[in-house]
């Protein structure tokens, strides 16, 4: 569901230290936007943050770039990012916000960026068989996801949906990942470690099973052309 306007989200933005307006200027040269140099790890479609604020808050000794199409969420990524770094008295300097179509996050990172761990969260399934390839776990996005993860990268994806869940273990497969770990219904795993966003928490609360895979891109040559079949 679409967000309302929020009419103090573009100008808070303009006004916020760690705000991207232009991504594409940075492409290749994320690490010296960060004060200080270390892992890079992104979240495509933050949507409003809450995840990725925590995963920062948690990890100051990661970089985190979280991106979103609409800078009326990433408005409310920032009060997030905020709020959650304000319980320790410190501001969210290992973390950046930009506006960006994520389904072309090349044109925002490249192989010297490094990037050594995605998360993908609930994004969309495409549901009809003809939309499959815009998928964000489709063998044509993990190829270009290869561009810029760095050998021995993961990708960490969570969804609510069954079909893409499933599908999603066969684009891996087919793109040459290992995949480390799955899970149909995470919760019952019972993982001290996870942090919810929060589409999670609504799907959670309705009774649906969070499905989480965690899948390791090896490096090397890319493998053959998928088999235009694979839906």
């Amino acid at each position: 569901m679409r967000m309302r306007k929020k009419d103090w989200a573009r100008p808070e933005l303009a006004a916020c230290p760690y705000f991207v307006e232009d991504p594409r200027a940075l492409r290749g040269h994320w690490a010296e936007r960060f004060p200080r140099r270390q892992p890079l790890h992104v979240e495509l479609g933050c949507g409003k943050g809450v995840f990725t604020a925590e995963l920062a808050r948690r990890n100051p000794g990661v970089n985190f770039l979280a991106a979103d199409m609409s800078p009326d969420v990433l408005g409310v990524a920032r009060r997030n990012a905020e709020n959650a770094f304000a319980a320790e008295g410190r501001r969210p300097e290992n973390l950046l916000l930009a506006a960006f179509r994520v389904e072309g996050v090349a044109e925002i990172l490249s192989a010297e960026d490094c990037v050594e761990r995605l998360y993908l969260n609930f994004c969309n399934p495409w549901p009809r068989a003809k939309h499959h390839k815009k998928r964000l776990t489709h063998p044509n996005q993990l190829a270009l996801y290869k561009g810029f993860l760095r050998p021995g990268a993961e990708i960490w994806f969570k969804t609510d949906d069954a079909d893409l869940y499933l599908a999603t273990q066969r684009y891996f497969a087919a793109a040459g990942f290992e995949i480390l770990s799955q899970t149909a219904d995470l919760y019952a795993l019972g993982d001290p470690e996870n942090i919810p966003t929060e589409h999670e928490l609504l799907f959670a609360s309705q009774g649906v099973p969070i499905k989480r895979i965690v899948a390791r891109w090896p490096g090397g040559d890319s493998p053959a052309p998928v088999d235009r079949r694979l839906r």
